[in-house]
């Protein structure tokens, strides 16, 4: 999979592709399905995205909404056989272009796209003027054909990131992958901690949530995946998601205890999977409680997972 990061003098071997257009955060079941329409046989499949999402630069100041950072969604669809991203950047250029301007001069004469597929609810150009009818109107002007996907429902609701960021937020990971088509992951860097984890004899590996719409605090029995480095492998694990009350810490973070795990991660890559939701984040009464609970925790979270 390659990642470009321009529409502007691109190779010839980067032009050509059928691509699917949007945002695709999360990449769930409603993406794949466009993603699907977008497969030619004999033509490298592409996605057209952005990065930062459009809201995040219109709105800067508004609560984390994200499913996906770059890196996860970038993962996600290459899972699903995308062999070229297009990760576009979004700036005022970008956000001036006209409907007209994004067609002719972004995916004709920049990509050189040679079929593109929409959600039905796309919308493009200056103050989202264009929608997914404009799109093929304005595409079939320069002999590119769209194909637009039907709304996909699922148990009698439509597809989204809103139903999905619902049952994050309720502690129903299940739910979520229903919808998503696979776990919802983090993906990330690991960070150098304050090792408080290592002292209570559960070293953890922590990453950041920050820009991420946050499930619900608390632990999880999750599946592991480390990308980077002498390590790579599947694990499984618990985490915690939050901000450590027991520690006073205020910052929310993803801390994940790999089982039967020993070696270093700082500075590697992993995507962590959440499986099922265990309990709340919780303060204890000092550390002995907190440990207990720890080991109850993640004694579930084996079975469980092993169980699956």
């Amino acid at each position: 999979m390659r990642i470009i990061t321009t529409w502007q003098g691109l190779k010839s071997d980067d032009r050509g592709a059928s691509a699917a257009l949007g945002n695709f955060d999360g990449v769930h079941l409603g993406h794949q399905s466009v993603i699907d329409l977008a497969r030619r046989p004999g033509v490298p499949l592409g996605v057209v995205t952005f990065e930062p999402h459009p809201r995040q630069f219109f709105s800067r100041d508004a609560q984390e909404f994200r499913l996906t950072n770059a890196e996860t969604r970038a993962n996600r669809l290459a899972a699903v056989g995308v062999e070229r991203i297009y990760q576009l950047p979004f700036d005022a250029a970008m956000a001036s272009l006209s409907p007209t301007a994004f067609v002719n001069d972004v995916l004709v004469h920049g990509l050189g796209l040679s079929h593109v597929a929409v959600g039905p609810d796309f919308c493009f150009g200056k103050d989202r003027a264009g929608t997914a009818a404009d799109l093929k109107v304005l595409c079939a002007d320069q002999n590119l054909p769209v194909t637009i996907a039907p709304v996909l429902a699922a148990g009698g609701k439509r597809v989204s990131s809103t139903l999905i960021r619902e049952a994050l937020a309720e502690g129903r990971p299940r739910e979520a992958a229903r919808l998503l088509g696979h776990p919802h992951t983090i993906d990330g860097e690991v960070l150098g901690g304050d090792r408080r984890g290592r002292e209570l004899g559960y070293p953890t590996a922590n990453m950041s949530i920050a820009g991420l719409f946050p499930p619900k605090f608390g632990i999880y029995a999750v599946r592991v995946s480390v990308l980077t480095g002498q390590y790579k492998g599947d694990y499984i694990g618990a985490a915690s998601i939050g901000v450590r009350p027991m520690f006073g810490v205020n910052t929310p973070n993803l801390e994940t205890f790999i089982f039967d795990f020993s070696g270093d991660l700082y500075g590697e890559h992993l995507s962590v999977s959440l499986v099922e939701y265990l309990r709340p984040e919780a303060k204890f009464d000092d550390l002995d409680s907190l440990v207990r609970q720890m080991d109850a925790d993640c004694a579930q979270a084996r079975e469980l997972l092993q169980a699956r």
